[in-house]
């Protein structure tokens, strides 16, 4: 993936392009965090370091009244764990950081929507607000197959954004998975 930098931090060029076709719209003020596109590009530079490190391309981070307070990647094949996707792991760093398992005024930032279980664990970390980019056919729990997040039987419910910079979210997994293909793994 070829890239450039912003604020001394390295984007993906689809983004770069969006941030010359439109620099007033690239940084689209958010109600807390000052920005979802510029958060969903951070996620997105984490989803290119699990390539880089030959995980599924998945990037989470989380952000608590303005500050970014976890970042995280997949890390199933590194750690040999299956719960090692990046929203937990986002999950259990912010919950680190801010001394709490209740992840009240944060918002998440995933490059894909959450699966059943990182669902179920924003549910219970009482996560307020989900951002995502690429929506999941196969496995989304927040919009695509279930509606986990705005279920009302549940005790917790999160406001959901969907498809922020979903064009790059969504062609990084393309790629991995059709290089997986060429090699004939996975």
């Amino acid at each position: 993936m070829t890239r450039d930098s912003f604020d001394g931090e390295e984007l993906p060029v689809e983004v770069q392009r969006n941030r010359e076709a439109d620099p007033s719209g690239f940084l689209v003020d958010s109600q807390e965090d000052g920005g979802d596109a510029r958060w969903m590009a951070k996620a997105l530079q984490l989803a290119q370091r699990a390539m880089d490190e030959d995980e599924v391309p998945v990037g989470a981070l989380i952000v608590h009244r303005g500050r970014m307070i976890a970042a995280a990647w997949n890390q199933r094949e590194q750690l040999q764990d299956p719960t090692a996707h990046a929203e937990l792991i986002a999950i259990t760093q912010a919950a680190a950081s801010i001394g709490t398992w209740r992840l009240e005024h944060c918002t998440l930032y995933v490059t894909l929507e959450p699966c059943p279980m990182c669902a179920g664990a924003i549910v219970q970390a009482r996560i307020p607000r989900v951002v995502y980019g690429a929506r999941d056919p196969k496995a989304g729990a927040v919009d695509s197959l279930y509606q986990l997040l705005s279920d009302p039987r549940l005790n917790h419910r999160a406001q959901v954004c969907p498809g922020v910079l979903a064009e790059p979210c969504g062609q990084i997994l393309t790629w991995f998975f059709e290089e997986k293909r060429r090699q004939g793994k996975k």
